[in-house]
């Protein structure tokens, strides 16, 4: 039908826009973990009806960002557990992920690296940081030259944006994360394939430590912010943390 096919089209439209910008809400906690959201009130917020709204929550429950709670829907928690496991699974991946970036990744490739972690300088502001340090497991992932490895990466991070936000709240911690990535880079353009793979790994590992620690002695704080977590995290030994 010539008539609805643009209404679809722009029914499509609406719902991208708004799953997009509610995306943004979330992971960048202008919408609070544990937040509840109303139907009839993100209509009002996007100027948009019931159906691409309905469809922009039922994608983004697909990515875990929103869930249901009854019959109304939240921003999803912050999981302890589940940031835990996500950190497992990077320490593996981001390993193989630069093992093969060292076979693979071209210099003018690697130098662009260079350059998006001179942006990223310890100095820099929060959120530039954040995106910056995001990008750079991202885009090495992709120099691996294996799009799954890529797509994992991509989506491991983007599950754990929220919790990073609060983990590189300090000018220490941006210092110690940026002088980490150097540390991987200048081991990827020397040829150093498995120290570099090594030192990838102990990023992450002790970036989850740090994190999950400070998640969890810092729960009664978020909570009074309005920041819904929940779960444990379990320690290497399989101790509650």
């Amino acid at each position: 039908n010539p008539v609805s096919q643009p209404r679809c089209q722009i029914c499509m439209s609406q719902m991208s826009s708004i799953q997009d910008r509610l995306r943004a809400a979330i992971l960048g906690l202008e919408i609070s973990p544990g937040e509840r959201l109303s139907e009839r009130g993100l209509e009002e917020r996007f100027a948009a009806s019931r159906t691409p709204v309905r469809a922009a929550l039922l994608r983004l429950e697909a990515e875990s960002l929103v869930a249901r709670d009854g019959r109304h829907w939240i921003a999803a928690p912050i999981d302890l557990g589940e940031i835990a496991a996500l950190m497992e699974y990077r320490e593996g991946l981001e390993g193989e992920v630069v093992r093969l970036a060292c076979r693979r990744a071209s210099h003018p490739d690697l130098a662009a690296l260079g350059s998006l972690l001179d942006e990223g300088e310890p100095g820099a502001p929060r959120e530039a940081w954040h995106r910056i340090g995001t990008e750079f497991h991202v885009a090495l992932a992709r120099l691996s030259g294996n799009r799954f490895l890529a797509e994992a990466v991509s989506a491991a991070m983007t599950r754990l944006d929220r919790p990073r936000w609060l983990e590189v709240a300090t000018h220490a911690t941006r210092a110690q994360a940026w002088a980490e990535h150097r540390r991987i880079l200048s081991l990827i353009l020397a040829g150093a394939g498995d120290d570099a793979a090594d030192a990838a790994r102990h990023h992450v590992r002790r970036t989850a430590d740090a994190l999950l620690a400070a998640l969890a002695e810092d729960r009664r704080g978020l909570r009074a912010r309005g920041f819904a977590v929940i779960g444990a995290a379990a320690r290497g030994d399989g101790a509650p943390a």
